[in-house]
């Protein structure tokens, strides 16, 4: 225990900082001592009378510096001294430059030295001031990391949960046990220790998780994986033990480890000594406790494959539960458990067809909006159109409107136009195009004929093509749809292997873009009529919706 400390000690920054700026104090030191003794030390060697009638009669003096007792001689080869009575000086006056040195020279010299310790102590002096702080500070960061686990009691039910029928079937034994393990300890069941969520952000695994404990009516711990990482080594070990303990006391409980992949990270090159004892606190505690103790562990993650395979092993997370996305009926659900409160005449199923791809937390923040932008338009019900106007808003976030000029917008109609004909031709369901924007719907769980990605990869290349045939010009804005078509033609040829051979070929991507190509433009001079009524219709009222241009297609074919 005695070795744990002072490793701990050790590993502490504080303790770190506190030895390096003694030896950097130290070094200072042995430098001002250093150059105190270079500034205070005479060089000068002591030379005799004989030598000095010497260095006078072969001429090799070059100065000579009267300094109070003493005459210091300064030659090419070398500085000396002499005391002044000890030779002719006015001898040695004459023929040689003289300087006299002041007596408070030296007292420039002490001077210097005193500024060089002065500065040294006032170094020293907010380095201990700095120090201080940091341990304070460091006190106060152990504190929080040392405080006690509180459990929670959750409020939430699975009626506040919607969507999600699969899992409250799976999750209902656990409820089960939770609230009447003495049946299952009767019949000898092994029940799970944990459960691990798994799923993409935002499907409401922590909800799902207070909803089991608000079900079950037991404790329920939460933590957050990065809350167990810390800089000071044992404390994350120590926070895992503390939760465990807490939990045994206060079973039947819930202990819920939000984004356990940051804690539990596979072990390999890039190690952390911190994290990897975390890691193994949390897998001795998971081994320590039986399956009929009364504690669950629910971890939630969106990265199962960073996981520690140490973690995923019987024993331990033994049931794994997958939440998806939520499906048509499940958004229908979810849409009307948080339009339950808010007046409204909304038309849920609408609203749900033309939110595929939303998460749960998508879902709610759109309800939000909507009923935002209902009370912005003075409105005290919300509507359907209110979740049409603030749709882009949530799924893909506030975006600049761009500002054309009058030419720039012709040819982004052009553009458009060509688009919305094609889809509407080739049967590609969409919501709505307009000038700033195109929402293609969707589809769920669809199997895709290459039919059908051929008409894909025809209404992404149907503007550039447009524009071209018009202006005899190619023009930026159809980079991003040029990017879609080439995506969309590699996974035909390479993903899919539609081919007759089932071979990929980069020839085979050449030949079914040039195909497309060459269909579009044949497709698009039959059409030329409708692109030029639905790019005029783009003008006036910026946006067109699938109904629409079929009607306009009706009235011209």
């Amino acid at each position: 225990m005695e070795i744990m400390q002072i490793f701990d000690k050790k590993m502490n920054p504080t303790f770190v900082n506190h030895k390096n700026i003694k030896i950097i104090v130290g070094l200072i030191v042995l430098l001002v001592l250093l150059l105190s003794f270079t500034f205070m030390r005479d060089t000068h060697l002591h030379i005799t009378h004989k030598q000095a009638n010497t260095l006078y009669s072969a001429n090799k003096i070059e100065k000579i510096i009267v300094d109070g007792e003493y005459i210091r001689l300064h030659t090419k080869d070398g500085k000396y001294k002499i005391y002044k009575d000890a030779i002719n000086k006015n001898l040695f006056f004459e023929k040689f430059p003289v300087e006299v040195k002041e007596n408070n020279s030296y007292i420039y010299d002490i001077s210097f030295l005193l500024i060089l310790v002065g500065g040294l102590w006032y170094f020293m002096a907010k380095t201990r001031k700095q120090q201080i702080n940091q341990m304070r500070i460091s006190r106060q960061e152990e504190s929080k990391i040392s405080e006690p686990v509180q459990a929670l009691t959750s409020t939430v039910t699975f009626k506040d949960v919607a969507g999600i029928n699969d899992v409250k079937e799976e999750l209902e034994e656990i409820i089960d046990f939770l609230g009447f393990p003495q049946k299952y300890r009767d019949l000898d069941i092994r029940l799970p220790k944990g459960v691990l969520l798994v799923g993409p952000p935002g499907v409401g695994k922590t909800l799902i998780s207070k909803a089991v404990a608000g079900e079950a009516n037991v404790p329920f711990f939460y933590q957050s994986g990065a809350s167990f990482v810390h800089i000071y080594v044992g404390m994350g070990a120590k926070r895992v033990s503390e939760l465990f303990k807490k939990a045994k006391q206060m079973a039947p409980s819930i202990i819920f480890i939000d984004e356990i992949d940051a804690v539990g990270k596979s072990r390999g090159e890039f190690r952390n000594d911190e994290r990897e004892a975390t890691l193994n606190q949390l897998l001795t505690e998971m081994d320590g406790f039986e399956e009929n103790s009364g504690v669950i562990v629910i971890g939630a993650t969106n990265k199962v494959d960073a996981l520690d395979e140490a973690l995923l092993r019987a024993g331990r997370f033994d049931r794994r539960i997958h939440i998806s996305l939520p499906d048509l009926q499940d958004r229908q659900n979810v849409l009307s458990l948080y339009l339950k409160n808010k007046p409204h005449s909304v038309n849920i199923e609408e609203v749900s067809r033309m939110t595929v791809g939303f998460n749960a937390a998508a879902l709610d923040t759109l309800t939000n909006e909507a009923a935002i932008y209902a009370m912005r338009q003075g409105r005290k019900t919300v509507e359907t159109s209110d979740f049409e106007e603030v749709k882009e808003k949530v799924f893909l976030g506030k975006r600049k409107v761009l500002s054309f000029t009058d030419e720039e917008r012709e040819i982004q109609a052009v553009y458009q136009s060509a688009k919305a004909v094609v889809a509407t031709w080739l049967d590609i369901e969409y919501d709505k195009i307009g000038i700033l924007n195109t929402r293609l719907i969707m589809q769920e769980g669809e199997i895709l004929s290459r039919t059908k990605l051929i008409h894909k990869i025809k209404f992404h290349l149907a503007g550039s093509i447009a524009t071209k045939q018009r202006y005899k010009e190619q023009y930026s804005n159809a980079a991003v749809d040029i990017v879609q078509a080439k995506e969309l033609v590699r996974k035909v040829i390479y993903d899919y292997a539609m081919s007759d051979t089932f071979i990929a070929t980069s020839v085979q991507e050449d030949a079914l873009m040039r195909e497309s190509v060459e269909e579009l433009t044949t497709l698009l001079s039959t059409l030329e009529p409708a692109l030029t009524e639905v790019g005029n219709y783009l003008l006036t009222y910026e946006n067109i919706t699938n109904s629409q241009c079929k009607e306009i297609l009706r009235e011209i074919f």
